[in-house]
């Protein structure tokens, strides 16, 4: 970053936040929502005072995005930005005009709070952190509580640390890259919406049911539920096309990387899988999933492959050729290498981030988190995963008429034995 002294505080893009800004679109951009549902009505002046608060304890995450000659860049907003309450649906179109003067948004409707990132700023698990730090300081601001820096809530009135605005894939790059050929997965079907508006459908679900589903099949949440979306998929793609001309099915699970590297970045540091099958060799049961799923999750997900795999991600990077190619040129070339692979390789996501565990005097004041990623700019349907307080809420979205996808998932979700109550925003 700059010193601050004679001019504004910049920050180069992290290698995974290096593609966005080339690969939006006019209708489309990689915008995510964290929310937090209290069981009190929000007081929108605290909130303003809660994200003013956190600025300081924030600098990545109160940027704007910026323009070069070689590359996009970040650079610090004058003034945090203005809370607003939430007036249409889940991750509306963030203008370009909107990211000139912050690349994060914070809403709220009636008890909720919620956050929508451009990714450049972050992941899910740094986007987290944010979130739970401003939930606690509105806490505090509005009901005097004292949360404590823990579960992911940190200390307002301590300054950043270094490494929470490091870019860890630099840091964690094994000194050879790891190359993965892999086959295109199948593209699911629909008839897009007109405009920008995109559906959601929200299942909420008991985390011990669907937790002790998981241990009777063998296999972790993220694993179950990636396999029965496959066994969905599987079955669209058996109605739509003939075997012989059928593609592999295969579910993107992103990893957080700080499971596996000691970081501490609260910016980007996650890299996606994508455990599948091929249905032209035969039919496969739940169980046959959960196992395949769980051998190629654990096969991959190591510190030595994933090290591996950043160190092919971040080898362009370094390249001084690439590095002197004006954006302009550079633009187009990355959005073509993106539109030829970068959604290919998997049918759509299961993003869980998993168990949030909350302080002990946050938690009663809080009734569930939600989790909402967009769409891909290619395929029409998502899916993202959270537990809080014991309630697990699995939100599918889509960009198409068609509710077949989720239909499927959630019904079979039932007939496993797990109780799902179905929202959306209809």
């Amino acid at each position: 970053m700059g010193d601050g002294r004679t001019s504004k505080l910049w920050m180069p893009l992290d290698n995974a936040a290096l593609i966005f800004p080339a690969i939006r679109r006019r209708n489309w951009n990689n915008v995510f929502r964290q929310s937090v549902t209290l069981k009190e009505d929000i007081d929108p002046a605290v909130l303003q005072r809660a994200v003013n608060e956190l600025m300081p304890r924030f600098p990545s995450f109160y940027l704007r995005l910026r323009r070069g000659v070689f590359w996009y860049y970040l650079e610090e907003v004058t003034a945090p930005p203005q809370v607003q309450e939430d007036y249409a649906y889940p991750l509306t179109f963030m203008t370009s005009k909107e990211m000139s003067r912050c690349c994060l948004r914070v809403l709220y409707y009636r008890n909720r709070i919620a956050v929508e990132f451009f990714h450049v700023l972050s992941d899910g698990g740094g986007a987290m952190t944010y979130l739970k730090t401003l939930t606690a300081r509105y806490l505090s601001l509005r009901w005097g509580v004292d949360v404590p820096a823990t579960d992911g809530v940190l200390d307002i009135h301590e300054p950043p640390a270094t490494e929470e605005l490091e870019d860890s894939f630099q840091r964690y790059a094994a000194d050879h890259p790891a190359y993965c050929p892999e086959a295109e997965a199948y593209r699911l079907p629909g008839k897009r919406e007109l405009g920008r508006f995109m559906r959601l459908v929200t299942g909420v679900i008991p985390g011990d049911a669907l937790h002790a589903l998981a241990h009777r099949c063998g296999c972790t949440v993220t694993v179950l539920l990636a396999a029965v979306m496959a066994e969905c998929v599987i079955a669209l793609q058996n109605e739509h096309v003939p075997k012989k001309r059928q593609k592999p099915v295969k579910i993107t699970v992103p990893v957080d990387l700080r499971r596996l590297f000691p970081s501490r970045t609260l910016r980007n540091f996650a890299l996606a899988v994508n455990p599948g099958v091929d249905p032209r060799l035969g039919t496969y049961t739940l169980e046959e999933l959960c196992a395949a799923f769980t051998h190629q999750l654990a096969a991959e997900i190591t510190p030595q492959r994933m090290a591996g795999r950043i160190a092919q991600n971040v080898e362009p990077q370094k390249n001084k050729l690439l590095k002197a190619v004006p954006i302009f040129l550079k633009t187009p070339v990355m959005r073509a290498v993106y539109d030829r692979r970068g959604e290919r390789l998997g049918c759509l996501n299961v993003s869980n981030l998993g168990v949030q565990k909350l302080p002990a005097a946050m938690a009663p004041y809080v009734a569930r988190m939600e989790f909402i990623i967009g769409v891909q700019y290619s395929y029409p349907n998502n899916c993202s995963v959270v537990t809080a307080n014991g309630v697990t809420l699995v939100n599918m979205i889509r960009s198409i008429e068609s509710s077949e996808l989720e239909r499927r998932f959630f019904s079979r979700l039932v007939e496993l034995g797990v109780p799902v109550s179905i929202e959306t925003n209809e």
